[in-house]
This record gives structure tokens, C-alpha cells and sequence, in this order.
């Protein structure tokens, strides 16, 4: 009888998923990563005259349309004076297929990917799936990534380490030290760099680079998307980019895997990408005034809180059982382990919800830590 494949048997139900299951249809969400604003009207409209013309009534290019790769290439010139080529480019559904992609084209079975514990969800599954072995780092006190744990984790069996920043589930923001040394490693220990930047523009305090601003060599490949930065997460499109020949081998992936990224998608996010930017720096706006209120209200209630920098996530030290009185009492909240063993004592806190609900949910959670302590 056919068996299950070792690399699924390896992969579990998110952690994230079994808290939402658990909570009652009232509950305070607490733990959705997704923004709470609508898609831009530009970017919709984008979509819609797009429809409309016919334009996406048939595949596009596997890489995208050349119209929508173009927007991201002046993106990175714009925001970073990066000269990327469309040609290196690939469209993708959402950020999670672009780090499928790069890790499907370059980890052989056995080989080790290095990333933050605690880090996103998604690395420790997608290295299973790709038949690596994870290896999870643990981060410095205030929730950042240091480069010399990175190096020192660094064998002969490494081919790729991630650098999230900001970082979900910590809000992190890595320095430009930081980033430039991991720059650096990946040019010199000849290591694959996938920097995982879909929250690059939700930034409170410090700025956001890129390795791949410094890296001498194509060793850094870069992950985004449209998801965060314009609310468009149910839109599913994402983009990798990086040098020709790796582009070309996550190519060979993703053309029998997908085919294309949603052709609709695809014109929305040119739309947003070359649109008004307004509504972006008005969400930022609303997440900074939005933690501050958050890292306050759980500071009140006694709980240690690394104030985050950026992307909109908190992640306080939590007493045992904390998790479970929160859930209890209607509020949803995510326990640290979800994001790996070294989140244990911790739990993540999304503040992408209005004001009012982040108040009331503080109440509930000020209760919550007098009862459990």
C-alpha cells in the first residue's frame, strides 16, 4: 500500500490554525498577520479595468506580464536605487510561493536551511518539504537576528539562511550593520541569503535594507509582496527576484507547480505598485499609533515587551498558562512555541485591528495576567 511521502509526515497543521479553531465565533482576534484596511481603490480598479478589457481572461508569461515586472523593477530603483532587471523577476501567489520556489531550486536532500527561532511559520515546513534539514537559530535579546550566531551555524551541509526583516513574528527591524554583514557571510562562506522582506515598509523606527543592497555576489535573493504593504492579502501575489540563473532554475519550479500568478492580481498589483502610495503611509501611520497603545497597555498589566519596530506584531514575555486564560476569555492570541521552541515563554499579539478592539482587548488580557499570576 502507498505510503505518505517523509516530508509531509514532517509538516503539521499550523500552530496559528489550532488557536483559531480553539477560539468562540465572538472572540478578539489577536492573531491574523493581515492588515485590516481595504485594498486601495487604484489597485482594485486596476483589476477590474483589467477584466473588463479581457486582459485576463488567458495565461500571462510564467513570470508575470512584462508590464507588472517592470513596476517592480522601478520599485526597487526607487525605493533603493536598485537596478533589478525584469527579466529576474517572477510573479508569484503571495510571499509563501516565492520562499517555496527558492527553496524547491536550491536545497538538495539532507542540506540545512538556518533561520530565526522564533521565526515565521513557514521556513521550518518548506525546508521539510524541500527535503533540507531546519536549523533554527535563537536571536538576541531584543528579537533581532545577530549575523556572528548566523556564521557560527554555518557547516559544509548549509545552502541557505533567511533573514526576515522586519521580522513576523517579532517586529523586529535588523540594523544595517546587521544587514550588511549578512551580506557579507553570504559572499564569503558562498551561502545562499533569502531575505524575506514582505514587511519592508511597515518600519516605525531604524530603516529597512536589503542584502541584496551590499552582497558582491548573486548570493542574496529577495522575497516580497503586495500581501502587507497595500492590505492585499487574499490577493496572492507575491515576487522573487535575484540573479538571472537562479531565476531561470526557481523558473523550472514554478511553471509546472503554478503556471502563472492570478492574472487579475497581477494588473492589481501593478496598479498598486505604480499608484499613489498614500494609503501605505497612512496604514503605517495607523500600526505605529497602534503599537504604541498595545506595547503601553501590556507593559501596564506587568508583562516584559521588546517594543517592535516594525510590521505590526508584538511579542511579550508571558507567564505559563497565560495563552490559555487569554483564549479563555475571548481574546485570540498566538503561544510563542507556534513560531519554534525558542518562543516558548512568549506569545505573539497582532495589532492589525482598530484602536477600540486593541482597548478592549487589553482589558480582557490585564485580567487574564492577574489571574494567572
Amino acid at each position: 500500500m502507498t505510503e505518505f511521502a517523509n516530508r509531509v509526515e514532517q509538516v503539521s497543521i499550523s500552530g496559528i490554525r489550532e488557536v483559531f479553531e480553539a477560539a468562540g465565533d465572538d472572540a478578539i482576534n489577536l492573531g491574523l498577520g493581515q492588515p485590516d484596511f481595504p485594498t486601495p481603490a487604484h489597485a482594485r480598479r486596476g483589476a477590474i479595468e483589467a477584466i473588463e478589457s479581457g486582459l485576463t481572461d488567458a495565461y500571462t508569461s510564467n513570470k508575470g506580464t512584462l508590464s507588472l515586472r517592470e513596476a517592480i523593477s522601478t520599485k526597487y530603483d526607487r525605493d533603493y536605487g536598485l537596478e533589478i532587471d525584469p527579466e529576474d523577476v517572477i510573479a508569484t501567489s503571495g510571499g509563501s510561493e516565492a520562499l517555496h520556489l527558492v527553496l524547491q531550486a536550491h536545497v538538495d536532500p539532507g542540506q540545512e536551511v538556518i533561520f530565526p527561532d522564533p521565526g515565521f511559520v513557514s521556513y521550518d515546513a518548506l525546508t521539510h518539504i524541500a527535503d533540507g534539514t531546519p536549523k533554527p537559530v535563537g536571536l538576541r535579546d531584543d528579537l533581532t537576528l545577530d549575523p556572528a550566531t548566523v556564521e557560527d551555524a554555518i557547516t559544509d551541509d548549509t545552502a541557505v539562511f533567511v533573514v526576515n526583516s522586519p521580522a513576523n513574528p517579532t517586529g523586529a527591524v535588523q540594523s544595517e550593520a546587521d544587514i550588511r554583514e549578512f551580506a557579507r557571510i553570504a559572499d564569503e562562506h558562498d551561502v545562499l541569503c533569502i531575505s524575506d522582506e514582505v514587511y519592508e515598509h511597515i518600519v516605525f523606527e531604524g530603516e529597512h535594507r536589503s542584502p541584496l543592497e551590499f552582497a558582491e555576489t548573486d548570493n542574496v535573493v529577495v522575497v516580497s509582496a503586495c500581501s502587507k504593504t497595500y492590505s492585499m492579502t487574499g490577493w496572492r501575489l507575491g515576487w522573487v527576484a535575484g540573479s538571472n540563473r537562479r531565476v531561470e532554475r526557481m523558473l523550472r519550479v514554478h511553471q509546472y507547480g503554478q503556471a502563472c500568478a492570478s492574472a487579475p492580481a497581477q494588473y492589481a498589483a501593478e496598479a498598486a505598485l505604480t499608484g499613489p502610495q498614500e494609503p501605505v503611509r497612512e496604514m503605517v501611520d495607523a500600526f505605529e499609533e497602534r503599537r504604541d497603545v498595545v506595547v503601553d497597555g501590556l507593559e501596564d498589566a506587568g508583562l516584559e515587551v521588546p517594543t517592535p519596530s516594525g510590521a505590526f506584531y508584538v511579542m511579550p514575555e508571558v507567564p505559563e498558562g497565560w495563552c490559555d486564560k487569554v483564549l479563555e476569555r475571548g481574546v485570540v492570541v498566538v503561544p510563542g512555541d507556534a513560531f519554534g521552541a525558542n518562543g516558548e515563554g512568549y506569545a505573539r499579539l497582532s495589532y492589525a485591528t482598530g484602536t477600540e478592539v486593541l482597548k478592549e482587548a487589553l482589558e480582557i488580557i490585564d485580567d487574564a495576567t492577574r489571574a494567572v499570576r
